[in-house]
């Protein structure tokens, strides 16, 4: 009976010169191309249709090799498989699985990436990238479909209690890290880092171990002898602290205002929402005191005041100037009224020096104990959300014209020591 296998010799495979195919049973040829290169190849029929599959060159693999690469094909051939899309499915399964091997930290840096341009401004891409290399390290270099709860809770247990605000700014930035793998089909299954029904389960909520403090502010029977103080130091953190207390703007949005942004003609300032806590345009009525303040800041050629642009208040490097500054300030006139006798700038509640960002509670304080004006008025002088989701929806304006009396009155006695 003739050989229906192996028909092929090691001698014969490496001398044979003759281009075509030579076969040695069971499906398995050489192949001899017009250069004489040679190469294995496995040939077989599949739902009436003959396939053809390369099975590597002949100087990787030698006769014995591709017999066993052949007896493999002829396995699959009998259980109804076809070769070529078995190798197909594997080498998209690799594919995937190395896909999935990217680092946490590599996927965490193309996020940001991603996002970077819909972010406030660099200040906050640079925090995202900060908080997630000083506080991932556990899962930096873990692949991130290997990331689970336990990895995720090696991250946040250091810093959750001693650490609050920042562990659940980490958490929600490793549970937005994740969720972008997962689209990006680099991972699948639930999120470990979510919060609700999960770590909820695992960790305190942040009320029950971090108490919110609320920042020192000055007394507002002390506000009138404080700004007049104020007025007497000169400098550009003098200007944007007496901005922020007459504005009862936050301290960075003060210190970062525009010249594009303020209309002194109309005694109106419109901080974008880009640049506000909420993300929501704010509009800002300037009082007199606030417009003369500004007009005093306008940059001046040949003694002829030019249109300005930019920041009100530069800083270095072409940025603007810093809440550092104000801070800054603060610091040294509690320091210097202490060393002339006085008691300095404190909160009596808090029993620490006031800061900048306590001058909105004191304004708060002013303005509840000692106007009419309505709660609404005020909380829209701060730039506050309603709460009331039911109210927000039915109070759509700004009620730009009662705060601008709310501010006139707030400017008066500001001045009134003078």
């Amino acid at each position: 009976m003739a050989r229906t296998l192996e028909k092929l010799s090691d001698l014969k495979v490496r001398r044979t010169q003759i281009p075509g195919y030579l076969g040695d049973g069971g499906g398995l040829y050489l192949q001899v191309s017009p250069s004489l290169s040679k190469s294995w190849v496995f040939r077989y029929q599949m739902n009436g249709r003959v396939r053809e599959m390369g099975l590597g060159a002949f100087h990787s693999f030698g006769l014995s090799d591709a017999r066993k690469r052949a007896m493999k094909c002829r396995q699959l051939v009998a259980d109804g498989i076809d070769p070529i899309d078995e190798r197909k499915s594997a080498l998209q399964q690799k594919r995937i699985t190395e896909a999935r091997a990217v680092p946490f930290g590599r996927c965490a840096a193309l996020y940001i990436e991603a996002h970077r341009s819909g972010w406030k401004n660099a200040k906050h891409a640079a925090q995202w990238e900060s908080t997630l290399k000083t506080y991932c390290k556990p899962i930096w270099e873990v692949p991130v479909d290997a990331v689970d709860t336990e990895l995720v809770m090696l991250c946040l247990n250091p810093i959750w209690t001693t650490k609050t605000e920042t562990a659940s700014r980490v958490r929600g930035r490793i549970e937005s890290v994740l969720a972008w793998a997962t689209v990006r089909k680099l991972r699948t299954g639930d999120n470990p880092a979510a919060w609700r029904n999960h770590l909820d389960q695992l960790l305190p909520k942040r009320s029950e171990v971090q108490k919110v403090k609320p920042r020192p502010a000055l007394p507002y029977v002390e506000i009138p002898a404080f700004m007049s103080k104020l007025r007497q130091h000169q400098g550009l953190s003098a200007r944007a602290l007496e901005l922020q207390i007459l504005t009862t703007t936050r301290p960075g949005e003060s210190a970062g205002a525009q010249w594009e942004e303020i209309d002194l003609a109309k005694a109106l300032w419109i901080i974008p929402a880009e640049r506000m806590k909420a993300e929501k345009e704010h509009r800002v009525p300037l009082s007199p005191a606030a417009v003369e303040l500004l007009r005093s800041l306008i940059p001046k050629v040949k003694g002829r005041p030019i249109v300005p642009s930019g920041h009100v208040f530069p800083g270095v490097k072409g940025q603007s100037l810093t809440t550092a500054a104000g801070e800054k300030l603060m610091k040294g006139m509690h320091a210097s009224d202490i060393a002339k006798g006085g008691t300095g700038y404190m909160d009596p509640r808090e029993k620490r020096s006031c800061v900048p960002h306590g001058f909105r509670s004191s304004f708060r304080d002013w303005a509840a104990e000692t106007t009419k004006h309505s709660r609404e008025v005020i909380e829209k002088a701060l730039a506050h959300l309603l709460k009331d989701a039911s109210e927000a929806a039915y109070q759509r304006g700004d009620l730009l014209t009662r705060r601008a009396k709310l501010m006139n009155d707030w400017e008066r006695y500001c001045r009134s020591t003078e």
